[in-house]
């Protein structure tokens, strides 16, 4: 050992070999002590968790929705309400059974409305959906009432595979949530109920990228 050489290898040799070998066992010790720390700061804590206040709505539900009055596999869901939105609710306001003396007042009133909807030889009337002895209400086929805000019942006897979709998730835009309380666009807030096709158009164009 009186060798310099040797003496002097021995020290690199421990420089580069045993100091990293003791480092890492001083690593690994502190490691698994602050886990053991945390495990026992996790062991004596008694406050319980309340699963009801876990998680907080940042979107809340619209006001201006309603429960939809169907079965659904994944609990309940909302829809827009529809009757805020009628420019001459409540219909009644006019249909009331009195004798109206004001010329044109259909033009006046619903000249907007043009009816393109079912088959081109057996087009839809205004009382095929629109209840006549109480106008503020919709008519099913069985000349049941449907209110006004559940459209989607009027609309889901003919498009029932639509409905179906729209129940589960497929069809319509949704407006909050992905479950639970979610809130799905009504059938009228997309298409208008006396002419729901979309009409055929044109690609958007895109703006040239300037130089």
């Amino acid at each position: 050992m009186k060798n310099p050489i040797i003496k002097k290898y021995l020290f690199y040799i421990m420089l580069f070999c045993i100091l990293p070998g003791f480092f890492a066992v001083f690593s690994a010790v502190a490691v698994l002590s602050s886990e053991q720390g945390v495990a026992s700061r996790v062991k004596k804590s008694t406050i319980k968790i309340n699963n009801t206040k876990q998680v907080e709505a940042s979107i809340p539900r619209l006001k201006n929705s309603i429960k939809v009055m169907v079965e659904y596999q994944g609990g309940t869901f909302f829809t827009e309400a529809r009757k805020s939105e009628i420019k001459r609710f409540k219909c009644s306001s006019c249909h009331n059974g009195q004798k109206v003396t004001i010329q044109n007042a259909v033009d006046i009133s619903h000249a907007d409305i043009r009816i393109v909807h079912g088959d081109k030889d057996n087009l839809l009337t205004c009382n095929t959906c629109h209840n006549p002895d109480d106008r503020d209400f919709l008519i099913s086929s069985k000349a049941d009432k449907i209110d006004m805000d559940h459209a989607y019942d009027m609309c889901g006897q003919c498009h029932f595979r639509q409905k179906k979709d729209w129940i589960g998730g497929a069809h319509g835009k949704r407006v909050t949530y992905w479950a639970g309380e979610r809130v799905v666009k009504n059938c009228t807030s997309c298409h208008d109920p006396h002419s729901p096709k979309f009409e055929k158009k044109w690609p958007e164009t895109y703006s040239v990228p300037l130089k």
